[in-house]
């Protein structure tokens, strides 16, 4: 991993659960720069698509930004589509020159499917429900893993406790959350 990977990945983190036929995406706002806070509040997660799609990035903003705007690309050609968008912008993302530079990591989920995109070409679903990326994203992602089958939590609940503990834990995670919804059809 190079030194430009390492200071990419440091400064964000990403969680999305899915759960009762509710799909949550959650942020922190934290942006670092090595060991310097830049900014405590930016917005990592957005709906895409008319509100029908959440995406959370982590990584390069700049790189993260013309990602989302790939996506967005392809969803307008798949309309409906989120797993063939992704494939789509996957190939991309891996056989374009310019996008293969790109250092970022997409969680994105629609009322059907969450999926977590990588620059390596993965588009993974997982068997869980549950995506953590970033610095933070192993942190909420185990306690969220612990936290899914509490009676009486709802996937929002859930995003706020398990974020709650990574921001604990994790210096380069804050409790400056956005949090973006989908609710059951």
């Amino acid at each position: 991993m190079s030194a430009a990977s390492r200071d990419a990945a440091h400064g964000t983190t990403i969680l999305s659960v899915r759960k009762g036929g509710q799909v949550v995406v959650g942020g922190d706002g934290q942006v670092s720069l090595q060991n310097t806070i830049l900014k405590p509040s930016a917005r990592k997660v957005r709906k895409l698509a008319g509100g029908k799609i959440i995406a959370g990035f982590a990584g390069s903003t700049a790189d993260a930004l013309t990602l989302i705007e790939r996506l967005e690309t392809k969803l307008e050609r798949h309309p409906g589509q989120l797993m063939r968008a992704a494939v789509e912008l996957a190939k991309d993302w891996r056989t374009d020159r310019y996008l293969r530079r790109l250092e970022a990591m997409m969680a994105v989920a629609d009322a059907e499917t969450s999926l977590l995109l990588t620059g390596q070409g993965d588009v993974l679903e997982p068997d869980d429900g549950l995506i953590g990326i970033g610095s933070g994203g192993p942190f909420a992602l185990a306690a969220a893993r612990a936290l899914i089958d509490v009676e009486g939590l709802s996937a929002e609940a859930v995003v706020r406790k398990a974020m709650a503990i990574a921001a604990g834990i994790c210096v380069y995670t804050n409790t400056h959350l956005t949090l973006e919804t989908i609710e059951p059809s």
